[in-house]
């Protein structure tokens, strides 16, 4: 870098790391069995399930491959809600309780990693209940792990 420019930071280090994602997956997954339309949902959830999502977007928001290197990668999330049937209302409930946890966590909440990160909470829900739906295809290959930045994601995605 040249004298006087300065990196823009991912929104990974502008949330506070993998350590910041850790506490926010976990503290939104211990709330979980007290909500009535999420604690159905999530009444099997693997013990590791916190620290795993917490992985996953720290990696798609620029933060280190925690995730793919214990063999995970955008396949086995897809995988993951494969034939849970999820619903609007599930997915809802899911956004806000994750939002009322971000705040209690103190995660950034400047407009811009605001935008950021809603606009992946919404296109990521939305992604997990088409995928949950009857009848969808096993993934095929190794989908690349999504990636979100600072700005708008581009057009549809249709790979």
């Amino acid at each position: 870098m040249a004298l006087g420019e300065t990196k823009t930071p991912t929104l990974a280090e502008w949330a506070g790391g993998p350590e910041r994602f850790k506490a926010l997956f976990s503290a939104f997954y211990a709330k979980v069995p007290n909500d009535p339309v999420l604690a159905p949902v999530f009444a099997h959830m693997d013990p590791s399930h916190a620290e795993h999502v917490a992985a996953f977007v720290g990696e798609v928001f620029g933060g280190p491959k925690a995730y793919t290197e214990a063999g995970g990668g955008h396949a086995a999330m897809i995988r993951k809600h494969m034939g849970r049937h999820l619903t609007e209302a599930q997915r809802r409930a899911w956004i806000a309780l994750m939002l009322d946890t971000a705040d209690e966590v103190g995660l950034p909440d400047d407009p811009e990693f605001r935008a950021a990160f809603v606009g992946y909470l919404e296109w990521g829900t939305r992604l997990a209940v088409i995928n949950s739906a009857e009848g969808v295809p096993e993934p095929e290959g190794e989908p690349p792990m999504p990636v979100w930045g600072w700005g708008p994601p581009g057009g549809p995605w249709l790979g």
